[in-house]
């Protein structure tokens, strides 16, 4: 009898212990819960300056806690951005000197509510927010690209009284199937490029071009105060950690201190600063010079150009000139939406185990910054390296800028991007625009990013709805 119950024992003790042990694999093996990756404090994307605005108006909010001269500087820096400058001389003489070529009359022509540009819907459109580079292949002794010796570094397709513009770029779209391997199909846009009625002369066989939409404005003065050495620690120029993805830093010419600095603003990561992507904004768009670029847009070869009238040297006062730099520093990043949504949480999970946060890093953290001390210290949730990534042939323009390869382009933050068809009506993205939608955008992916674009392909449609809503909640 007491054999036999010591038997029995033994054999429920084994028992006991096998479901222990099979419980231990099963929890090691099981599925992640989306749940585990709600973080505290995840909706406010730009710490304390976040602003919680779901209208038009969400990318146009001054950074909470801006000190009282600051709050009214901005808002005069807002009326710089958004009002028409006008052809000099004119009485208006704070904001004449337009042109004399240029793509745009006002900041806020091209950043719409400081949103993002889209490109022309159709032939004949005037472009919202949408321009051409050009170059010559080399650089300057700065490591900038070689301008167009007749045309310069972008076509400006409007001009003052008594010049011609210098010419009119057409898109042409390619449709191009992608098939999931699902069976489902979608179209995506394949861009080509004309230029027609060159007002100057014919343009070189050895021209570059790369097209541009302008970005939304939001946060800028936060991606500005990251410190450099944070960014140096993302990047992996070599991929010595053998994972596919070798983001590495633009080091670009800085025009204040008159040396290499790391870039951080624009498709190529081709400005260090806020203060300089306003300048070369001015200078480039719209036909302003300003403190740190001080001689007009002109090429020798056009000599109504060099001979016009301008409103100036600057076009923009100094004063005033900072408080459009100070404007776009502190507009302020919208809260995130949904962010406890179990769909939205099972995208977020999705995003990191496909890859996309190896580019698009979710968090970063400001240093001081030296100008708004609201800036400062802030836990921040762009979804950006800032660093140079290859994405492929596909997106490539062929066309270098400082250390940038024709292939390679910054990882943009996503921050907002599910607030652009609020606020501008359209959900045209990629640096040209070509994508119609997130999803077309995600499938021209290449390069670093191919591996991630086949991820997100062979999710199942219901994976691939919560990863987008999860973008559309940033």
């Amino acid at each position: 009898m007491f054999g036999i119950n010591r038997l029995n024992f033994c054999r429920v003790c084994l028992a006991f212990v096998l479901f222990i042990t099979l419980a231990g694999c099963q929890s090691e093996t099981a599925a992640p819960n989306p749940r585990d990756y709600l973080e505290e404090g995840e909706e406010l994307s730009g710490g304390q300056a976040t602003v919680f605005d779901i209208t038009p108006n969400a990318f146009s909010q001054p950074v909470p806690g801006l000190e009282r001269e600051q709050e009214l500087l901005f808002f005069v820096g807002n009326s710089f951005f958004n009002q028409n400058w006008v052809t000099a001389p004119a009485s208006t003489t704070a904001r004449d000197g337009l042109g004399p070529f240029f793509n745009a009359r006002s900041c806020a022509s091209c950043h719409f509510k400081d949103g993002r540009g889209r490109a022309p819907a159709f032939d004949g459109e005037t472009p919202t927010g949408f321009l051409l580079r050009l170059s010559l292949p080399g650089t300057n002794a700065y490591g900038e690209p070689l301008p167009e010796p007749t045309y310069g570094g972008q076509l400006q397709d409007q001009a003052i009284m008594g010049l011609e513009p210098e010419g009119l770029v057409t898109i042409i779209y390619e449709e191009v199937p992608f098939t999931f391997p699902d069976g489902a199909t979608i179209m995506l846009r394949q861009p080509s490029y004309e230029l027609s009625d060159l007002a100057y002369g014919a343009l070189p066989a050895e021209l570059q071009t790369s097209p541009r939409v302008a970005n939304q404005m939001i946060g800028m003065g936060l991606l500005e105060a990251v410190p450099e050495a944070t960014l140096l620690a993302l990047a992996d120029p070599d991929d010595a950690n053998e994972d596919g993805i070798s983001g590495r830093p633009n080091y670009v010419w800085d025009a204040q201190t008159n040396q290499e600095e790391i870039g951080r603003f624009g498709w190529k990561a081709n400005q260090p600063t806020v203060a300089q992507q306003v300048a070369g904004a001015f200078l480039g768009d719209i036909g302003i010079t300003t403190p740190l670029f001080t001689v007009e847009n002109c090429t020798e070869a056009v000599a109504g150009c060099v001979n016009a009238v301008n409103g100036g040297v600057p076009e923009i006062d100094p004063d005033d000139f900072l408080k459009v730099v100070l404007y776009s520093s502190a507009l302020a990043v919208p809260a995130r939406r949904d962010w406890e949504e179990p769909q939205v949480l099972e995208g977020k999970m999705l995003f990191n185990q496909i890859g996309c946060a190896a580019c698009h890093t979710p968090l970063l953290e400001t240093g001081e910054h030296p100008i708004i001390p609201a800036l400062s210290g802030q836990t921040i949730r762009p979804y950006t390296d800032l660093l140079l990534h290859d994405m492929g042939d596909g997106l490539a323009d062929a066309r270098p800028d400082f250390l940038a390869t024709g292939s390679e382009w910054r990882t943009p933050p996503l921050w907002g991007i599910g607030l652009i068809e609020t606020v501008n009506g359209h959900t045209s993205f990629l640096h040209d625009g070509r994508a119609r939608n997130l999803t077309e955008a995600i499938l021209w992916h290449g390069g670093e990013a191919e591996q991630s674009r086949d991820n997100f392909a062979n999710l199942t449609p219901s994976e691939r709805e919560a990863l987008l809503r999860f973008l559309n909640s940033l």
